[in-house]
């Protein structure tokens, strides 16, 4: 036996194994949330994308992804190709991760990468071409999400030099995202009936989503202490309570309106809870994870309803669910983070375990999670929107849909397929008027009752 070979921890091993699988799982969640809230023409195109953001990401990942953001020997900038092609990535250790071989940190941070660029699509859903976003998953990867990551969580990130605190990607998912989103929408503009009431086509697809995105969070945060100890059963615990906490609050917040009890906002409550705890899950105490998600569904619910101020169309809540929770989250683990709850990953009696936030005696602690927030958000925004505007002036990759295929939808316009049967002949029947059997004329009908294209396939 080679005495030089690592005494890896099996169980921290098989646990963050089990945690990629979870993740993984986040993707199709996403998808059928995504679609769920889109209108049916368009519910297929959103699947799709997520789970090839799976693939493209995947290759761009250990091409040279991987390399770019975990090198060891990168300045504080961003990284360099030591891994490129996955080379040296093996059963040898990680800095940032000593009790498990760097092919198990490998796959795991790569379920991140995956699903970061998903996570953009939703605020330009219902209008965007498909081929050059398929494209723009490798571009953005490699320029945003492998640079921004770095400064985080790489040990030479400028970032991660100062301090910063975020445990499962608060910056380098949910404020790159969102910031992302942001500039996508502004790219595109407006969906053509934008200000029309436009209700979510599945909400079933919402429910089952949030349940496939709440379990996979359970190995996105908890997984994220890269070993199986305490500090990863705390970070599961805060997870949980804040989701529970956030779709409550949100269904209250709801009800004060509408004075009916609402499935859709409490998922949108509970994903908010989500997004919020994910930079302090690992930081915080269970009363604190509270805290974060009433205030991260407070606020996430406010800026949806303040939604049509904005200037750009987040048809999905892109912004205000994942940015916002992001913020609030990185802002709130400035405070609260806990040196004894960081100590659950060191050993008994270990004096070198740093301070925790604001209230532990740390009063610097904000303004370094503050200058996370600002240099994310400025450089995933601008280089998003520089991206895009290049791509949709060369021939070939325009980024919206044209006029007649935005009214026929980007499941029929872009892939000639639809979620529902009873879609494709009347969608592709060119004696008829577009829009004849338009799926918007589901919300149209009379209450009870389906329009006659509908009562018609379901008979036959």
């Amino acid at each position: 036996m080679d005495t030089s070979t690592p005494n890896y921890d099996s169980g921290s091993i098989a646990w963050i194994l089990m945690a990629t699988a979870l993740v993984f799982l986040m993707c199709p969640g996403l998808g059928l949330f995504y679609s769920g809230l889109a209108r049916a023409k368009n519910a297929l195109s959103l699947m799709f994308l997520t789970m090839i953001a799976v693939s493209v990401v995947s290759i761009q990942w250990f091409f040279w992804g991987y390399s770019l953001t975990f090198s060891e020997t990168g300045g504080p900038f961003v990284g360099n190709l030591a891994h490129f092609v996955g080379k040296n990535v093996g059963w040898n250790t990680h800095p940032n991760a000593p009790n498990i071989p760097s092919s198990t940190f490998f796959i795991f941070q790569l379920m991140f990468a995956c699903i970061t660029p998903a996570l953009a699509f939703g605020a330009s859903a219902e209008r965007m071409k498909m081929g050059p976003s398929i494209l723009f998953l490798f571009i953005w990867s490699t320029l945003i999400y492998n640079i921004t990551t770095y400064w985080i969580w790489s040990p030479n990130g400028w970032l991660s030099v100062r301090g910063i605190m975020d445990y499962a990607g608060g910056t380098p998912v949910h404020i790159s995202s969102g910031s992302a989103a942001v500039a996508y929408a502004l790219v595109l503009g407006k969906r053509k009936d934008y200000g029309k009431t436009s209700q979510p086509h599945n909400v079933s697809f919402v429910y089952i989503g949030t349940g496939l995105l709440w379990f996979g969070w359970f190995g996105f945060n908890a997984g994220s202490a890269l070993a199986a100890n305490a500090r990863a059963v705390q970070a599961l615990i805060n997870t949980h309570l804040a989701g529970s906490v956030g779709g409550l609050v949100w269904v209250l917040l709801d009800y004060r309106h509408e004075k009916k009890l609402s499935l859709i906002g409490y998922c949108t409550g509970a994903v908010a809870g989500l997004a919020t705890i994910t930079p302090g899950s690992g930081y915080v105490s269970g009363a604190s994870s509270l805290v974060f998600g009433v205030l991260g569904s407070v606020i996430c619910n406010i800026c949806v309803a303040w939604k049509s101020k904005y200037h750009f169309d987040d048809a999905l809540d892109v912004f205000a669910v994942h940015y916002v929770g992001g913020l609030v989250g990185l802002l709130l683990t400035g405070i609260f983070a806990q040196q004894s709850i960081i100590g659950l990953s060191y050993p008994v009696g270990a004096t070198d375990v740093p301070l925790g936030g604001f209230l532990d005696g740390d009063y610097h602690r904000i303004l370094i999670q503050m200058a996370a927030i600002g240099s994310v958000t400025a450089w995933s925004f601008c280089g998003t929107y520089v991206i895009l505007s290049i791509m949709n002036r060369i021939p070939g990759l325009r980024l919206r849909l044209d006029e007649n295929e935005e009214e026929m939808g980007t499941d029929m316009a872009q892939m000639g397929e639809t979620a529902y049967g009873f879609m494709p002949k009347a969608m592709t029947d060119s004696s008829l008027t577009v829009g004849a059997f338009h799926p918007r004329a589901m919300e149209e009908a009379t209450p009870g009752t389906a329009p006659a294209a509908v009562q018609l396939s379901l008979q036959v």
